[in-house]
């Protein structure tokens, strides 16, 4: 496990080498430390999933740097997701959309879905925007513990772990993010976060 700071422009190259060859990093976002790996390589995945000890049907989120990147991967909105993603992103929203069919075969094999989000921190957002294609992330902890709140807590909870940890000072905690099925003509909320159902239900419809 190596640990680098996150100022300048240095650590993005550094990151970013150890992603292409299958890493996984750690990285802070707006609520707690996250695991990360490209989406294209199956490698970083699989370390994700054994690393916190997830289930494999629980399938592994994404996160991009903007909704111009959703969409430019391949995304469809409907009308009152993009309503959404207009709100909240960046942001603590998660949006569950169809999968695009750019998505490699073996990522969430056999899913029709995939979630996606833009995270509100100035360092996932740098890393984010040197990316082609997504990255997968996760809280940062093993299945079922509290999530990491900063470097430190992330070294001690995988010892010994192949991790490159960004680190961009102590991450807020609090609520993981909203979830929201926005595939269909209403608003499902799957997981409520810090933005409630109200403002999700307003939001979808166009309201302030």
């Amino acid at each position: 496990m190596r640990t680098i700071g996150t100022q300048g422009e240095g650590w993005i190259a550094e990151a970013w080498k150890h992603l292409e060859a299958g890493g996984v990093l750690a990285l802070p976002t707006e609520t707690v430390y996250g695991l990360a790996a490209c989406v294209n390589d199956p490698a970083g995945a699989d370390q994700i999933f054994e690393l916190k000890g997830r289930p494999q049907e629980k399938l592994l989120p994404l996160q991009m740097d903007s909704l111009a990147r959703v969409r430019a991967w391949g995304f469809s909105l409907s009308p009152g997701a993009e309503r959404l993603a207009l709100a909240f992103w960046p942001g603590p929203l998660t949006l569950v959309l169809s999968r695009p069919p750019r998505c490699p075969p073996w990522f969430a094999p056999g899913g029709t879905t995939l979630a996606v989000r833009v995270p509100d921190h100035p360092v996932a957002l740098r890393l984010l925007g040197r990316a082609e294609a997504p990255l997968a992330v996760t809280s940062a902890n093993l299945s079922g513990e509290p999530p990491c709140l900063d470097a430190e807590a992330v070294a001690r909870a995988f010892p010994g772990a192949p991790l490159l940890v960004l680190d961009g000072g102590r991450a807020p905690g609090g609520l993981p993010s909203t979830v929201v099925a926005a595939t269909g003509e209403e608003p499902v909320v799957l997981r409520e976060g810090p933005i409630g159902s109200a403002r999700i239900r307003e939001a979808w419809r166009g309201g302030p």
